[in-house]
């Protein structure tokens, strides 16, 4: 089972919705630079995945004249719009693209692993979402509930219980991995001493 999970304007008031093919939906930069820059800002916050949004992402990137720092931003939040688009491949481009122009920016690893999640990779999620974790993203709880299912995806259960249980720690309004961890039964050791 895989959770589809939006990430609000207010931090991480995050909705869920189960699917059997959707994943996690990722994490907006706040940077802005110019009215474009800011309106692609605001379609991946609000997960708008219009055709307008995806132009108004396309036109701070292409046009604009934009503070580096923005343009990196703004290729991350261009990802997110195509990966409510449902374009996997060319989300994962524009984080790369990010990742390439700042190896610390930890929402671009973010997003990354729930593309790479998406596509059926676990493995590369798990190393990613870890990697997000380790650049202090500040969306630790979705980077936790993203690696809890990439775990339990891997056949890693207690890996998975563990990251589950920390994302509702992080974020305890948080229905989704509450609702998750329900899943789960945790029986005691049995003492092999006779």
């Amino acid at each position: 089972m895989k959770i589809l999970f939006i990430a609000a304007a207010t931090g991480l008031a995050l909705t869920s919705v189960t699917s059997a093919s959707a994943g996690p939906i990722g994490a907006a930069v706040i940077r802005i630079g110019g009215d474009s820059a800011e309106s692609c800002y605001h379609a991946a916050v609000a997960r708008d995945g219009s055709a307008p949004a995806l132009n108004e992402c396309n036109s701070a990137i292409n046009h604009d004249v934009i503070p580096f720092s923005d343009l990196v931003a703004t290729y991350v939040n261009r990802g997110i719009v195509l990966l409510v688009r449902g374009n996997y491949e060319a989300a994962e481009a524009d984080f790369n693209q990010a990742t390439a122009m700042e190896p610390g920016q930890p929402e671009a690893w973010l997003n990354k692993g729930i593309a790479r999640y998406q596509r059926g990779d676990v493995q590369q999620a798990r190393q990613l979402f870890t990697r997000a974790l380790e650049l202090k993203t500040d969306y630790a709880a979705l980077a936790y509930f993203g690696r809890g299912l990439a775990n339990e995806d891997a056949g890693d259960v207690r890996a998975a219980y563990a990251d589950l249980r920390r994302a509702s720690q992080l974020e305890p309004k948080w229905e989704a991995p509450r609702e998750q961890l329900k899943r789960f039964k945790v029986v005691p050791k049995t003492s092999s001493l006779g």
